[in-house]
């Protein structure tokens, strides 16, 4: 985060200034599509919230079971498992029930198989393997994994992560408020509310579709995502005081521009160099990083976006001459 000492002179190749409000549209337009998804996925039965809640949640039981497969697994159907586990008669009614519930996701090429239901016990978790042999067998030795979470657990967990994302912007407030000034601390939270706010409406819009959940890890993955864009920010706001204080024959308007100008190509390198290893775990890191990956990559970009141009044109309005 350090800045050149040397006189900004000649003029810059961005105009940020003159194209704000073709920036409000676009973000402004990204955040009415996210807060469509969270009301459609409020509205959606199955979901009944903003977004999707995992296991980590909600609490439950997922089993996990890699399948054996000489070269290349067989075709399955989701259909059959969810027919097996309905079909298993339970001495209590009450797991009966819960099985109606159940969500089967296939992964990997039909390789792995995740069951998802409400909290049951360990032998009935067995009873479930057991009658999966013949409906997806033969399964890898050591390919079986069962986790449970009770639903105290769960929501604790929601609870701690709230409070994590509260305390984060907190300390981003503060922190900028004593470097910069208010203006500056409020546009800052406004970046972070604005990219952790198009990340969650992707991910409401995904589990609408493609029935994503959210973890633990996606809780991380926008804590990452807060400290990335607050860390481009601040870069930004270092060179706009440094222009500030030494040109002083220039308009606002132009000095923000000469910032943006003279911080643009560090953003770009640091957002791919950044974007490389997220890809790499995106297209080889298997499915339980998969999503994690995704989110921080769609972060890297939002938040690159926020601070290269949204905060420094809203810094405009205030200083419009």
């Amino acid at each position: 985060m350090t800045s050149s000492s040397k006189t900004f002179t000649g003029k810059t190749s961005i105009t940020l200034s003159k194209n704000r409000y073709k920036v409000w549209l676009i973000s402004a337009i990204a955040v009415i599509i996210s807060l469509v998804g969270f009301v459609k996925s409020s509205l959606t039965p199955a979901i009944g919230l903003p977004l999707r809640p995992g296991l980590d949640f909600t609490g439950g039981t997922q089993i996990k079971i890699e399948r054996e497969c000489i070269d290349k697994c067989t075709r399955i159907s989701s259909l059959d498992v969810s027919e097996t586990l309905n079909n298993i008669n339970f001495a209590d009614k009450e797991t009966n029930q819960k099985m109606l519930s159940s969500r089967i996701q296939l992964l990997d090429g039909y390789k792995s198989i995740l069951i998802r239901v409400p909290s049951i016990s360990a032998l009935e978790s067995k009873t479930i393997v057991k009658s999966m042999v013949n409906v997806i067998g033969p399964f890898e030795d050591g390919g079986l994994s069962i986790e449970t979470i009770g639903p105290t657990l769960g929501e604790k967990l929601l609870k701690t992560t709230l409070l994590s994302l509260l305390v984060a912007f907190s300390c981003v407030a503060i922190y900028i408020s004593i470097r910069f000034d208010r203006k500056f601390s409020l546009l800052a939270l406004l970046a972070l509310v604005h990219d952790i706010l198009i990340v969650s409406g992707i991910f409401s819009w995904l589990g609408i579709f493609l029935d994503v959940e959210i973890n633990s890890l996606f809780a991380v993955a926008l804590l990452t995502i807060a400290g990335y864009s607050v860390n481009d920010t601040v870069v930004v706001y270092d060179r706009i005081r440094e222009i500030n204080k030494q040109d002083l024959s220039l308009s606002y308007k132009n000095k923000i521009d000469k910032a943006v100008a003279a911080t643009l190509t560090r953003t770009l390198y640091t957002s791919g160099t950044t974007l490389l290893p997220l890809l790499a775990l995106i297209f080889f890191g298997g499915y339980s990083l998969f999503w994690f990956s995704v989110a921080l990559a769609m972060g890297v970009v939002i938040g690159s976006w926020s601070s290269i141009a949204l905060v420094p044109s809203l810094l405009t309005i205030s200083n419009d001459n």
